[in-house]
């Protein structure tokens, strides 16, 4: 990735925060809309992609707590950081249609804390945290732990620290996405880079049903947390060797673009080979040059003739009024891909 250049790296970024930022969501059945998750994260990066788009509350709420964990990981985990990040995931105070107890830890007043499956008289209970009056205890240990200079290592510690918090579950929701940060907040830490090519929350949402079959495995039994390890290990792996999958298209323009780095090429020429390289919807005419480029149809086949001279796009075989082009040695994503 670092010999791919800043602007490339800058996307493939983007793109990977904003998988985390959907997928970590997606885990506890909360689906956002992938266009403001994107426009928000790219705003808070200062990354110019055009066409931004406002984000509501909730979006800008986990985009703020996700980037705070990754792009901030080297300043000490508070408890008073953590109620941020708990406030930011709720910021009308609701977990759906219940009130909940927000930027504070759970108080249990009602009932013990539990993760219950199944209709109502025939629940199934996974999990039950530790009493809420043991929170100021359990909360200050997992910090003083989580910020020391421990001799485990960073990765290793991130598999810990993200069952140790669940296990806690200090709050009256969100635990599994504040963990999951505290996890990437640890990755960050490992690789001494806030800059993140593959998603942890990506890939456990792959794995969504083996995730929770092991932390109830972990949780309920003996906490020998030997299994938990060797998944989240494997989960991490098989996320690092999924990026260059995920992040094939941004490998490939940049491939694409290295080749014609010593052609000279106007604005409207660059535009419509992003465009193509990015996604484009049906053939490549004149007219829908000169509307992409808001040029005259002249202009657009003025263009497309030099690109063709050079090499750069071909005619495709059918002729006359339906000619089209494309680009030639690269692999063009359609909008129907």
């Amino acid at each position: 990735m670092e010999a791919l250049g800043f602007k490339i790296r800058e996307e493939a970024v983007l793109r990977t925060l904003t998988e985390d930022v959907l997928k970590s969501s997606e885990i506890e059945g909360e689906k956002l809309d992938a266009d403001q998750v994107r426009s928000s994260v790219a705003r808070r990066l200062g990354i110019d992609i055009g066409g931004l788009q406002p984000a509501d509350r909730h979006v800008e709420g986990v985009v703020e707590m996700m980037l705070d964990a990754t792009q901030h990981y080297g300043q000490p985990l508070t408890s008073e950081r953590l109620f941020g990040w708990h406030a930011s995931l709720f910021p009308t105070g609701r977990s759906g249609m219940h009130r909940i107890t927000v930027a504070a830890w759970r108080h249990d007043s009602a009932a013990p804390m539990q993760v219950v499956s199944g209709p109502v008289g025939r629940e199934r209970v996974h999990f039950e945290a530790p009493a809420a009056d043991r929170l100021e205890d359990e909360m200050r240990q997992f910090l003083e732990w989580f910020n020391g200079n421990t001799t485990t290592e960073p990765v290793l510690k991130a598999a810990l620290a993200h069952l140790w918090f669940v296990t806690i579950h200090p709050f009256d929701d969100g635990n599994g996405r504040i963990a999951r940060a505290i996890a990437d907040m640890s990755l960050a830490r490992s690789e001494g880079s806030p800059q993140r090519f593959y998603s942890m929350s990506g890939q456990i949402r792959e794995e969504r049903g083996e995730y929770y079959a092991i932390l109830e495995r972990t949780q309920r039994e003996t906490l020998d947390v030997t299994a938990w390890m060797e998944w989240f290990l494997a989960c991490l792996t098989r996320a690092i060797e999924g990026a260059q999958a995920a992040l094939s298209d941004v490998i490939e323009r940049a491939r694409y673009w290295e080749k014609l780095r010593h052609v000279p090429l106007n604005e409207r020429q660059r535009l419509v080979i992003n465009t193509l390289l990015e996604g484009f919807e049906g053939k490549l005419t004149t007219s829908k040059w000169a509307a992409l480029t808001k040029s005259s149809t002249d202009t657009a086949l003025r263009d497309i003739q030099q690109l063709v001279e050079r090499g750069i796009l071909v005619r495709n075989q059918a002729g006359g009024r339906s000619t089209s082009y494309s680009l030639a040695g690269a692999t063009v994503r359609t909008v129907a891909d």
